[in-house]
């Protein structure tokens, strides 16, 4: 066995909110911690995401006087997760999730508050509930970080104003009224005011939210208690001593390095979003070829776990949680990814398949979206699915990452983003659609949308799907005809927000033997474990509220757990 290099008492491989949970709990609890990440930045997909973490029965709830209970939480699992498999984790979660919250509240940097009047995906079943099951995190003021606002993965462009602006959730509403309210135009006119202060010494803002801001608070966590991190760096194998996990290998230019680890290894890597060998696989034929995540989730500690023995869940009822999104070049020739979360649910828009039909209600959550897209595509590959709205609706609403209000949109026409016709035969036939066939389908949808009705599919029908749209808009917030010239399409592929699909864990965030026997010193939690809800998407925020709850758990477990430390690390420690 090589000599290690350097030990501590716990590694984290990957920074994104499950694995800088596990390692600000272990340095909270006063491990000394490594975090190895390979990119040159902290965030992971976290930092583009909204940030939502979905904790049922959580005391954020409590005070601000919502209801919750487990009970209710259980009910409510019980329909939307109707499968027997991994019964024991959501229990786990359920019980432990709450704690999870108080304990990072209490003891690290990480801010949350509920989403009041945010409902669960399925507010109409049994224990569901109408908002604060979801929590956000709080604004954070990135200057706190230093020269280290740096290392914060900068959001998705798309989702700022003026070059790198962020906005929260409650100014989207202001910014639609600027020059019809002078409240909202006042409150927009400081934040750009703040917003070109904070330019003149940050290359972006740094009053950050959403994902952004859950991200920066976990790294402020992680700075604040001297945890090091290793950026850029790779890491080869797992160290074992024996049965045990003991360390790391890192590749190091032609050589390798160990490092030891006392107490455990956590993984956290990001699944394999990005990985075409399991996205084959493990992806239906339709959904291989689009991810909204951070490409650096190329599977690396699903690679890792399983060369130390590691069993997979592979039983999912979905490998992947998705949703709708459209396809873009940036000006710097990347390609671009742009999440269709809420668009779909505002009044004026439909969504039409390879025929020209509907085929879904388009205010349906994301991940259900996306399962009507794959069970209308038959398994092929390149069946085409596009968005259809009016003048009227991409001015007031915008449609992807074209923001409401713009003026100029020939750009995204000639980049061949957005198609444009004069009337509905002329869209179609641009699309590869019947005429008479788009022109019956909107037709149709007009004839009750003029009253706020959608008879074919029940479009704002429940709390979500209205709380998704215009609550301006009478008198159904999702529902408006398709009437004024011209007219757009904008095409959607299924993609992918993260996999399902990852390592068997105990309710310990140990990682599991195809027996079912723990591989000691080897945890795991985000998109590393394996789905706790089998790939079903009961309320937003499930995948961080399960990797905030299981970077907990295996934080605390290794700081409660014994110091095992090997030959290697010995000869370095001393």
């Amino acid at each position: 066995m090589m000599p290690a290099h350097q030990i501590y008492d716990v590694i984290v491989i990957g920074a994104g909110a499950g694995g800088m949970t596990a390692a600000a709990v272990a340095a909270a609890e006063g491990l000394r911690v490594l975090v190895i990440e390979k990119t040159a930045v902290v965030g992971g997909t976290t930092a583009w995401s909204d940030g939502q973490v979905w904790i049922p029965a959580n005391s954020k709830m409590r005070e601000a006087g919502l209801s919750d209970s487990i009970t209710d939480a259980v009910q409510y699992l019980s329909s939307t997760v109707p499968e027997s498999a991994n019964a024991g984790l959501r229990a786990a979660f359920l019980a432990r999730g709450p704690e999870a919250i108080a304990y990072l509240e209490a003891k690290t940097e990480v801010r949350l508050q509920p989403v009041k009047a945010h409902p669960d995906h399925y507010p109409e079943r049994l224990g569901a509930t109408s908002g604060g099951r979801v929590l956000e995190p709080a604004a954070f003021d990135g200057s706190r970080l230093g020269q280290a606002f740096a290392r914060l993965r900068a959001p998705l462009p798309e989702s700022t104003l003026l070059g790198g602006m962020m906005v929260n959730r409650l100014d989207i509403p202001h910014l639609r009224r600027i020059g019809r309210s002078l409240r909202s135009t006042l409150r927009a006119a400081r934040l750009v005011s703040e917003y070109a202060l904070q330019r003149l010494h940050s290359p972006r803002g740094t009053t950050v939210h959403l994902g952004n801001a859950l991200a920066a608070q976990l790294y402020a966590s992680l700075l604040a208690r001297q945890v090091e991190i290793l950026f850029s760096a790779d890491v080869a194998d797992l160290s074992m001593q024996g049965d045990r996990v003991s360390g790391v290998i890192i590749r190091d230019g032609s050589r390798d390095r160990l490092i030891g680890a006392r107490r455990g290894v956590v993984l956290a890597t990001g699944g394999f979003s990005h990985d075409a060998i399991l996205r084959k696989r493990f992806f239906p034929a339709a959904a291989r070829s689009v991810s909204a995540t951070n490409k650096s989730g190329t599977g690396d500690g699903i690679r890792l776990a399983i060369a130390s023995g590691a069993a997979l869940t592979t039983d999912a009822t979905s490998p992947a949680y998705w949703v709708p999104a459209s396809l873009f070049r940036r000006a710097d020739g990347s390609r671009g990814v742009f999440p269709h979360m809420t668009d779909r649910a505002k009044p004026g828009v439909i969504a039409v398949d390879a025929a020209g039909r509907r085929f879904v209600n388009e205010a349906l959550p994301y991940h259900e979206f996306v399962l009507a897209m794959l069970r209308d595509r038959d398994g092929e590959p390149d069946r085409p699915f596009h968005l259809i709205c009016d003048r009227q609706f991409l001015w007031t609403y915008g449609l992807g990452r074209i923001k409401p209000f713009t003026r100029n949109i020939r750009r995204f026409v000639a980049a061949g983003e957005l198609i444009e016709a004069p009337d509905f035969a002329g869209l179609a036939a641009r699309i590869g659609i019947k005429p008479a066939v788009l022109t019956a389908t909107i037709a149709s949808y007009n004839s009750g949308a003029k009253e706020g009705r959608d008879p074919e599919f029940g479009r704002g029908s429940t709390i979500y799907q209205r709380y998704l749209g215009d609550i301006s808009h009478r008198p159904n917030p999702c529902v408006a005809p398709i009437v004024s010239a011209p007219f757009f399409a904008m095409r959607i592929y299924p993609a992918d927000l993260g996999t399902a699909i990852g390592m068997k864990v105990d309710a310990q965030a140990r990682v599991l033997r195809e027996d079912g026997s723990p591989i000691a010193g080897l945890y795991a939690c985000g998109n590393d474990m394996g789905s706790i809800l089998n790939g079903n998407y009961p309320g937003p925020g499930i995948m961080l509220g399960p990797a905030l709850t299981f970077g907990y758990i295996a934080g605390r477990h290794l700081a409660e757990g014994a110091v095992v430390m090997s030959a290697a690390a010995a000869n370095a420690s001393s």
